[in-house]
């Protein structure tokens, strides 16, 4: 099965906005720069890393770096910039950025506070998380409804002349994107999060009650990365 990347995200931010590019540096912790920053509160006595589920106000809230993806380095991502809603602009290091953020979210007086971890603070560590249009266009066709990729948050957004929802079974399987190859994990089981409207965080559960119902609460596939890379839109695309 063969095919070629259609695009390339990264998420400087966990929860918030992120940035399309055309192109992406990749090494063992993941994509470069993705989710290496973070917004904290404090959970029962213990910090605690906010996502859109417990904040979805976070999605109106946009991060970009101000460097390519190729010459984004891994080991060394600079701070984001973020777009609050209101189009202000706001440097990672601005001290009155967690109180803005804060008044934003309407977060109760709680005070917050921001995290940076190079090693990248996703779900599952050190992974990337691939997405297949053939998957995408069979879901919007059976929801009869507009569905937007930002919703699912991927790094890698791939065509492949495979099946929709084939990549259910390929755990343990691998794609050779370029002159790389990706070992496949397992299949991403989603939470609420995509549910929200990423430009207005509007609800819609009937898409993570459809996708339990039809699709085991799937949709991508994680995958960890063999060794450092260059990724780049338009990468021939090989299932192994």
């Amino acid at each position: 099965m063969t095919g070629r990347v259609l695009s390339l995200h990264r998420w400087p931010v966990k929860s918030m906005g992120g940035e399309q590019v055309d192109a992406l540096r990749i090494d063992a912790r993941g994509a470069g720069g993705d989710r290496t920053h973070a917004v904290v509160d404090e959970h029962k006595g213990a910090p605690r890393r906010l996502t859109a589920r417990e904040a979805p106000r976070l999605l109106a809230w946009h991060a970009a770096y101000d460097v390519p993806g190729d010459a984004l380095d891994p080991a060394a991502p600079p701070e984001p910039t973020l777009t609050g809603p209101d189009g202000t602009r706001w440097a990672w290091a601005d001290p009155a950025l967690p109180a803005a953020v804060e008044t934003d979210l309407g977060w109760g007086g709680r005070v917050l506070a921001l995290c940076r971890d190079t090693a990248g603070q996703q779900d599952l560590a050190d992974s990337l998380l691939i997405t297949f249009e053939a998957t995408r266009a069979d879901a919007e066709r059976e929801l009869g409804r507009p569905l937007d990729l930002r919703r699912f948050r991927p790094n890698l957004h791939v065509e492949l002349d495979a099946p929709a929802w084939a990549e259910l079974v390929w755990e343990g399987r691998a794609l050779r994107v370029g002159d790389t190859v990706l070992e496949l994990l397992h299949p991403c089981v989603r939470c609420v999060i995509p549910t929200r409207d990423p430009d207005s965080q509007d609800r819609w559960p009937a898409l993570l009650k459809w996708l339990h119902a039809r699709h085991e609460t799937v949709f991508g596939i994680n995958a960890r990365a063999t060794g450092p890379a260059t990724l780049r839109v338009g990468d021939p695309v090989t299932l192994r």
